[in-house]
């Protein structure tokens, strides 16, 4: 490799000292013949290189986590670090994100989300139920 190079040195030398100068009394620039410098041999790649454009990607991962009584959070890790961890986050925008994401993804959280709905329904009935007790109790004891 050197010796390519300090014959490529030397030819462009060569060119310098052999180009004549210009007249100054000349009406047109002469313009020299270039010589070419002798083209060193590239050794050739396996694979001829891409001109596409390389896209940086990153990488974030969001999970999503939820109870069967409704109760979700979030967590979101960029490469290895730690963004967000357990962060509450409402069941209805949940199940927005996840009809906006995919129908898919909307169907799996939507029988999740209804799971819960159900489960509040049975505790609320229960809760009533309860409610109802106490006050029949309660009057009983004021009469």
């Amino acid at each position: 490799m050197s010796d390519t190079l300090t014959e490529v040195q030397a030819v462009e030398e060569t060119v310098v000292e052999e180009t004549p100068a210009p007249a100054p009394e000349a009406a047109k620039p002469v313009e020299a013949p270039k010589a070419e410098a002798p083209k060193a041999e590239k050794p050739k790649a396996g694979r001829p290189k891409s001109t596409a454009k390389k896209t940086r990607t990153v990488e974030l991962t969001l999970t999503v986590t939820g109870t069967a009584e409704g109760e979700w959070q979030a967590d979101l890790v960029h490469g290895t670090q730690r963004v967000v961890s357990g962060l509450v986050i409402p069941a209805i925008a949940v199940a927005k994100a996840a009809k906006e994401l995919h129908e898919d993804i909307a169907e799996g959280i939507e029988s999740v989300l209804e799971a819960a709905r159900d489960q509040h329904r049975t505790r609320m009935e229960e809760l009533e139920a309860e409610l109802a007790r106490v006050k029949a109790q309660l009057a009983e004891l004021s009469e």
